[in-house]
């Protein structure tokens, strides 16, 4: 974004970024987060250009004319729940701070917290290598990587948490740390699917993997009608799927977009969206007997395209305010039951901008132990992230009404929950999406580095 204009205000001292108020030019846009539903109005938006701004941003908020007020940080500001902006406190920008830095050689890159999801691709993409991290390019890389980080690569590699090598904090009292395996390995522990419980990540360094940069990804298509048998081959399709291979189900109205053909647009469809982390043609083979499934698709995009190219692909399904709303949880498996509620359910949609995928985990991501990380659900089948979307206010209750209905008939079968699809749920659902063992160390690492609970605008874990 354009670094934004301010009048001189009064704030963190001392601050080279521009500080925004009410009643400055700026104000409105800069308060304005991705969800388009949440409207607060902060005290002040602090907008670093560096660690020295958010250490000072961080004393301001704490001890100095802050204190006392709610705390609130933005990286992409794409938080569910709107918990990157607040009512009456400060908010800590990081999105000036764009900073990337790839070793192809070492295979690591560096990004400060600002950088997006695109822009990390567009750098590392160059030398062919990529970190796994989420389905939208104009996502914060900050906040995707504390919850976790599911995305496309994940079966192949893992999550964004499992390529973290090191990170850079600051901490409730303003001082800057460094969390790896070998220095403060308790708080590198806690931050890998922790939140943003501990402190201000500044910049993360990552590992690199060799994918594409030409991969074979893309959907392919059926009316939803099809819906309960194609899941139900799917089920068993994907237990003798290689690792290499991410799929996830997408159920919606097929969207007005150039690459859908006017006579399918509005229509509701189900989709099977592939990603091969591999060689083409071997991709090609795995997804060969998903095309030879049933009823031929009505639509197959699933192509040999540049792994950017993959990665936007659902930009244009999750712009910058439309009015969003979110129920989520992990399944262990895709059974009849779920099947026939997930199916029955998707012929309900009624805003054209509603869009849920069910994402398959399992592969890279269940290989790692479930307390190396603080990350939850290392052994769950699916995660649900049941969407409602709507263009504005108008039929955003009923939207959401439908949401709520088909998460409260799938929780029979729900093992747990992925922190970073929350919305303000209280704590039993925190609890849920990490379990009782990783909960309880959580709250020991946040009453080491948090005592007071400054950072507490998130998905919290009180300290212990």
């Amino acid at each position: 974004m354009p670094m934004p204009m301010a009048r001189a205000v009064t704030g963190p001292s001392p601050f080279r970024g521009p500080l925004v108020r009410p009643g400055d030019d700026a104000y409105e846009a800069s308060r304005r987060v991705w969800n388009g539903s949440v409207d607060r109005s902060p005290e002040l938006i602090a907008y670093c250009t560096g660690t020295a701004d958010v250490m000072a941003a961080v004393r301001y908020a704490t001890t100095g004319p802050g204190a006392g007020r709610p705390l609130a940080v933005r990286s992409g500001g794409h938080s569910f729940p709107g918990l990157s902006v607040c009512d009456g406190g400060t908010v800590i920008d990081l999105s000036l701070m764009k900073g990337v830095r790839v070793d192809p050689l070492a295979r690591t890159v560096r990004a400060q917290a600002g950088v997006l999801l695109g822009a990390l691709d567009h750098e590392t993409q160059a030398f062919g290598l990529a970190v796994p991290a989420g389905i939208v390019t104009h996502t914060g890389l900050a906040g995707l990587t504390l919850g976790g980080g599911i995305g496309w690569l994940m079966r192949k590699y893992g999550l964004t948490v499992d390529q973290l090598l090191s990170a850079d904090v600051v901490t409730a009292d303003g001082s800057l740390v460094t969390a790896s395996a070998d220095g403060n390995p308790d708080l590198f522990w806690a931050l890998r699917g922790g939140g943003g419980n501990f402190g201000v990540v500044t910049g993360f360094e990552f590992r690199l993997n060799p994918v594409g940069p030409v991969v074979l990804a893309g959907p392919v298509v059926w009316r939803t009608a099809d819906s309960a048998r194609l899941l139900r081959f799917y089920r068993e399709w994907i237990t003798d799927v290689p690792d290499g291979l991410t799929t996830a189900v997408v159920h919606r109205r097929a969207p007005a977009l150039p690459y859908v053909p006017e006579e399918l647009r509005g229509e509701h469809v189900v989709m099977v969206v592939c990603c091969y982390a591999g060689p083409v043609e071997e991709g090609e083979r795995v997804v060969r007997p998903l095309r030879e499934w049933g009823p031929p698709p009505v639509l197959d995009l699933c192509a040999p395209k540049p792994f950017t190219e993959h990665q936007s692909m659902f930009d244009p399904s999750f712009p910058h305010g439309r009015w969003y709303y979110f129920r989520s949880l992990d399944v262990e498996r895709l059974t009849d039951e779920v099947i026939d509620t997930t199916a029955e359910h998707a012929a309900r949609i009624v805003s054209p901008y509603t869009a849920f995928p069910v994402f398959q985990l399992g592969g890279a991501v269940s290989r790692v132990g479930a307390e190396e990380t603080a990350f939850g659900g290392r052994s769950a089948g699916h995660t649900f992230n049941i969407n409602a979307t709507c263009a504005d206010a108008a039929g955003f209750a009923e939207e959401r009404a439908w949401a709520r209905g088909l998460w409260s008939a799938l929780t029979p079968h729900q093992t747990g929950v992925y922190a970073n699809f929350l919305m303000e749920e209280g704590q039993e659902r925190v609890r849920q999406a990490y379990g009782p063992r990783t909960y309880a160390r959580l709250r020991e690492v946040k009453r080491h580095y948090d005592p007071a609970n400054v950072f507490r605008l998130n998905q919290n874990v009180p300290p212990g």
